[in-house]
């Protein structure tokens, strides 16, 4: 194999694992999404159905199924005739989640960002921040 047909596979195999990595953290935004939002309506002692995650997310019936399903397989949450629930496991990981959105959307407000563009913003930000990062915002949001 040739210099330059050794740099391909190299570079071939970086973007693969780029692309796994990166379907890898969709899932995750994905699985604290939906528990986030299911957990946000419990703290309103708000029942959750399938229609309300389905408004939440603008996604069919059968989207919201499948994603229920594989949380409620993971141990997250649990469906009864009375709505959907967080087991122990969902509600830490529900409670982590509206944690850092609140802390996030916190600190883009103090930089005078909108509040509809700060709660917009915060739910992209929020699933990409190391936690020294999100460490480093509570310290400065705790200075002001």
């Amino acid at each position: 194999m040739g210099s330059s047909e050794h740099a391909d596979t190299d570079t071939r195999k970086r973007l693969r694992r780029a692309h796994r990595l990166i379907r890898g953290q969709h899932r995750e935004e994905r699985t604290e999404d939906y528990v986030e939002s299911i957990y946000r309506r419990s703290r309103k002692n708000e029942a959750t159905r399938i229609v309300d995650l389905q408004k939440v997310f603008a996604v069919s019936h059968v989207t919201v199924i499948r994603a229920l399903d594989k949380l409620e397989g993971a141990g997250f949450l649990r469906r009864t005739t009375k709505g959907i629930t967080l087991t122990a496991k969902g509600k830490r990981l529900g409670e982590e989640c509206y944690e850092r959105h609140e802390t996030v959307e916190s600190f883009l407000l103090s930089l005078g960002v909108p509040k509809e563009i700060a709660e917009s913003d915060a739910e992209g930000i929020e699933h990409h921040l190391s936690p020294q990062t999100l460490e480093a915002i509570r310290n400065h949001l705790g200075s002001r």
